[in-house]
Order: structure tokens, then sequence, then C-alpha cells
């Protein structure tokens, strides 16, 4: 039975954990016990391209209890933390004037940040800036460039990688549109929902279970056809700075496609590199994450029923 709204006024339940952890399910037996709906704060399934390999909730399921946020932008298009955001804030207020609760659900720490944290209120870089700095990257490479961006902007320094090209060319037009270094505009920083009562839960599985798990997905992925959804996605002929490109399978399945590998060997690749996706967002949450609610039963009834007592 639904819980009475009146007691869930302007609250919103954050679901996180890593991928394959069975966030998706939780969220679902979730909204239907609370008169809840579920929006989406993983990345990559925002793209309406990529429902398979992205692991999007099917038709069924979406049609169980209203779902927002996936599948809604193409992969020609730019998607950025803050664009996720303004999207979000219109969809909780949405639920909340139709007295339903937001479960917001999905994988991408930096999502959930923008949330708890807030997002810079950075000025628009203008697309010169952006476009000579991109220019720039690519002439010196990324030691040189990350060099000549710790001198303007020391800051920098222990807190981006070298290596970390997306940040480094963020942290250096900002610092020559703004003369303020990002670190000094992510200072002032604060979350949009401090007057809202949040609760933040995240599936903390044991990593063999996880194993299993990712193993299983990677089968259902491969068995729902999702080598036509690269195929389709190669006719598009993207950009290599567009985010789509990171999905894991599209590069793996990308060279099977051109014989690079066999299908075994792409299939093992896809679990090697989901691993280590799931390993990266484990230890996001150790760092960013401390002050969530950490669940787990292998028993899904007892995992539901844990996960109603944190948020009701």
């Amino acid at each position: 039975m639904a819980l009475k709204y009146n007691n869930l006024l302007k609250k919103i339940i954050l679901l996180a954990g890593p991928t394959a952890s069975g966030k998706s399910k939780l969220a679902l037996h979730l909204a239907k016990k609370i008169n809840g709906e579920i929006i989406n704060a993983d990345s990559m399934q925002v793209y309406k391209e990529f429902s398979i390999l992205s692991s999007r909730p099917n038709k069924d399921d979406q049609k169980k209890v209203k779902h927002h946020l996936y599948g809604i932008i193409s992969v020609k298009k730019h998607f950025s933390a803050g664009d996720w955001l303004k999207l979000v804030k219109m969809k909780i207020k949405n639920c909340h004037k139709r007295k339903k609760i937001p479960i917001i659900v999905g994988g991408t720490g930096l999502y959930f940040n923008t949330i708890t944290k807030g997002i810079s209120r950075i000025p628009d870089i203008d697309l010169k800036t952006r476009e000579t700095t991109r220019i720039l990257y690519k002439k010196m490479g990324h030691q040189k460039f990350y060099n000549k961006l710790i001198k303007i902007d020391p800051l920098v320094k222990d807190k981006i990688l070298s290596t970390d090209s997306q940040r480094a060319q963020r942290a250096y037009e900002v610092m020559i549109k703004t003369k303020k270094s990002l670190f000094d505009w992510i200072k002032n920083t604060k979350s949009d929902f401090l007057n809202f009562e949040i609760k933040k839960v995240f599936i903390q599985i044991p990593r063999d279970e996880l194993l299993k798990r990712i193993y299983a997905r990677t089968k259902i992925m491969f068995d729902n056809k999702c080598i036509e959804e690269v195929k389709k996605f190669n006719l598009i002929k993207l950009d290599k700075s567009f985010s789509a490109n990171k999905l894991i399978g599209v590069r793996e399945i990308k060279n099977f496609l051109v014989g690079l590998s066999t299908l075994e060997d792409c299939k093992e690749l896809i679990n090697i590199r989901t691993r280590q996706y799931a390993k990266g967002q484990n230890t996001w949450a150790r760092g960013h994450m401390k002050n969530w609610i950490k669940l787990y039963s292998k028993n899904f009834p007892n995992l539901l029923k844990k996960t109603l007592k944190v948020v009701t």
C-alpha cells in the first residue's frame, strides 16, 4: 500500500550503487510502495540511441511506474551535469506538485553531487574560447598543456590529473575567461535542495555477487542484440570528443566488427571494463558518499524492507 503523501512532503530519495547492483529493480519496487516516480541519474541512460548497452529500464517496467530522463538526448549533443540538474529540478518540482515522491536512481556520482552539494555558478564559456582551448590541447599534448595550466592556475595541481583531458581543458577555459580558478568557483557552491528532506541510499553489494551480475548482464546485452545497436551508432560517425563513445561496449564491439577481436574476447573485455567501472564507483562512494546509508541483502524482499525503513 502506498504511503500518504502528507508525511513525505518535499522528500527526495537518492538511490545509488555500482553498475549491475540492482538499482533499477529496487527503485521500481520502492516507487510502487511509496507512490513514487523514477528519475534517471545515469549519464549513459540519457541517450536515445543506447537502450541495451546502457541497461536502460525496459518498456514494461517504464509502464508500471513513470520514469523520467531516460533516452531523452541524442548522442550528437553534449550533455553536462549542469544540463541534467536543470532538467531534474523541473522533474522534482512536477513530482511534488502531483504528490509523487521523486526517486533519483543511477550510478553517476557527479549527478548526485549536484543534488547534495550543488553546482558552481560558472558563467557560460563562449564557443570561441572553448574551441581555442581544444585546439591548444591537441597541439601541445596533455603534459605540456597541463604544465601551462598549473602555471596560470596552481590550484589545479593535485586536484586534476594531467591525463584527465576534459577537466584540464575545463579548468583552463574557466581561468582564461573568468580570471578565477575553477576551484574558487567550486568552493562557493551550495546545494539548491537545502530545504528538502533528502534520503540517501547506496547499494553496497559484495564483490563476488556483483561479478556474477556483471557477467549475467553482459550475456543479456548480447542476447538482446547490442551488436546491432553499435552498428547503427557507427553510421552516425560521431566525433571522438562526444561522451557516448565512452559507453562500455562501444569500443569493444567496434573492434569485433572490424575483425580485431573474437566475439568471446569482446565479451570478456566488456566484463573487465565493467568490473573496473564498478570498482571506480565504489571508490567514489567511499570518498564522496560517506554519509549515505549503505545497504545490501541477497534476499530482495529483505533489501526492499531495509530500504523502506530508511526512506520512510
